[in-house]
């Protein structure tokens, strides 16, 4: 067997390793009683520990320059090597590691989790603070092992968002905040559109089935996986063939649930869209969250709000809750779906503003990363930053600094993502209808599988063989921008306003 194949069939074994952390994970969130929290974190800290000394071990490193040595001289599109250059930058910095951080971290968070549960639970940041502290101490020591030029921050981004920068980050941020603020203070002036008839009486169980009933519509394959409910919605993925989402209700916010299991889903259309033949391979992945969350954001918003898409499911909606609609027509219910209004919670923010709860979590986390601001101090600096970003004050934790899971999983640098993801959804649609002009006609029929396909072919099925930039300029034939986003929310939401 060559140094390739054995690397490769290396790498399967701890893959296989990691999805099995993965399904005690989706496990812990799902369905664990709260007292398993500690023999839990011990299993996944194991497991952690077990494929990271894996990773990193002589053989692996032995079998890798090997393996270059191999292909030394092939064409860099050869799958070959575009295999071993994600191999080469996993390795380089699973070696900074010291495995000890590595089981450290994974113990902390699944502790983590529960006591963030719990202090959300009881909206009280102060039974958080001390889990935050440690996370943080432990992500400084990452960051630190990783290497960086002075900005802790760029080295945690990277982890998730390949070769970006913070710098980066601040820059696009910058080019966006000048349009969001023009057309937030157009749509304030304009007359207001109204969300009541959301919040109108909508059983649990009538969401699940209508929700369920949308996502296969769109693609998502039941045979390949399932949905079940949690404290906060996220996808997770055992394999292209075992996909998990989840959501949350609210029986009088239809939105949580409904446009959360359609967010859900386009993180799963795109796990469920990798190439049969990447199975177990490096190259079976997403090539960075950003490129995550522009299928998540563009199946939520760009078709899951659009009216096209309400054209066809609004008759189903009404006829799951018999009596609860039938005075709204479509255009009413489209409008209301589309309510432009600052808003506590980030996950059910309208698109116009939902980047500036992205913005707002990205200041905070480079000052806690760097010490600047301290753990104690963070709902008192979450709620002065929600009142200069949205003009809204959170009346406790639980609807401020306590609403989102991350950092109990030590994400720090991942929220970045969430708004590079959002601007790039927007640029990848306008790329599929210039390419496909059949698409809007398609989606007006309640047609899906033109615009999947496109996303399987340049999206999905690329994997990781190539960085984000490169993946990008591939596909668009330009750089990562964010005028299409501006131009499509300027010509979506001055519609629904009546905005000249």
């Amino acid at each position: 067997m060559s140094n390739y194949d054995a690397l490769i069939a290396r790498l399967a074994e701890i893959n296989y390793l990691a999805q099995a952390g993965a399904v005690l994970g989706w496990d812990h969130q799902c369905y664990m009683p709260s007292g398993g929290a500690q023999a839990r974190a011990e299993s996944l800290a194991v497991i952690s520990k077990i494929a990271h000394e894996m990773s990193v071990a002589d053989e692996t490193k032995r079998l890798l320059e090997g393996a270059e040595a191999e292909i030394s001289g092939v064409d860099l599109d050869d799958d070959r090597a575009l295999t071993l250059r994600v191999v080469r930058r996993n390795y380089d910095k699973a070696a900074k590691l010291p495995t000890s951080l590595v089981a450290a971290i994974s113990r902390e968070t699944a502790i983590g989790h529960e006591t963030w549960v719990h202090a959300r639970e009881k909206s009280d940041w102060s039974l958080f603070a001390p889990t935050v502290e440690r996370l943080l101490d432990l992500s400084r020591q990452v960051a630190d092992c990783l290497g960086h030029t002075g900005n802790r921050y760029d080295a945690l981004l990277d982890q998730y968002e390949p070769g970006m920068k913070t710098a980066d980050v601040a820059r696009v941020f910058g080019e966006l905040r000048p349009g969001l603020v023009a057309l937030v203070k157009d749509i304030a002036a304009a007359p207001p559109v109204s969300d009541d008839i959301l919040r109108r009486d909508f059983d649990e169980a009538g969401q699940l089935a209508f929700g369920e009933k949308v996502i296969r519509r769109l693609g998502f394959d039941f045979t390949r996986g399932r949905q079940d409910r949690a404290v906060h919605p996220f996808c997770t993925s055992f394999g292209r063939n075992d996909v998990r989402i989840t959501t949350r209700f609210d029986k009088n916010w239809l939105p949580m649930a409904l446009m959360g299991t359609i967010h859900e889903t386009g993180h799963a259309l795109y796990e469920q869209g990798f190439d049969p033949k990447d199975d177990a391979t490096p190259l079976s992945g997403a090539t960075s969250l950003g490129f995550h969350e522009s299928q998540s954001r563009l199946w939520e918003n760009i078709v899951g709000r659009s009216r096209a898409f309400w054209n066809v499911f609004y008759p189903d909606l009404q006829a799951q809750f018999p009596g609860t609609l039938d005075d709204v027509d479509v255009d009413t219910f489209y409008r209301a779906i589309n309510r432009v209004d600052p808003s506590l919670i980030r996950v059910e923010a309208d698109e116009v503003t939902y980047c500036l709860h992205i913005m707002l979590r990205f200041e905070m986390e480079q000052a806690m990363i760097s010490g600047d601001l301290a753990v104690a101090d963070v709902p008192a600096a979450w709620n002065e930053k929600m009142r200069d970003y949205l003009g809204i004050t959170p009346p406790n934790d639980a609807e401020g600094c306590l609403q989102d899971v991350h950092w109990s999983g030590a994400s720090f640098g991942y929220f970045p993502t969430y708004a590079i993801g959002t601007i790039l959804s927007a640029q990848l649609f306008e790329k599929a209808v210039a390419e496909k002009p059949a698409i809007p006609v398609e989606l007006a029929a309640g047609e899906f599988a033109g615009l999947l396909d496109w996303l399987r072919e340049k999206v999905h099925r690329p994997g990781q063989r190539y960085q984000p930039a490169e993946l990008v300029q591939r596909i668009c034939g330009e750089p990562a921008q964010s005028h299409s986003y501006l131009k499509y929310l300027n010509e979506k939401f001055r519609d629904v306003y009546q905005i000249s």
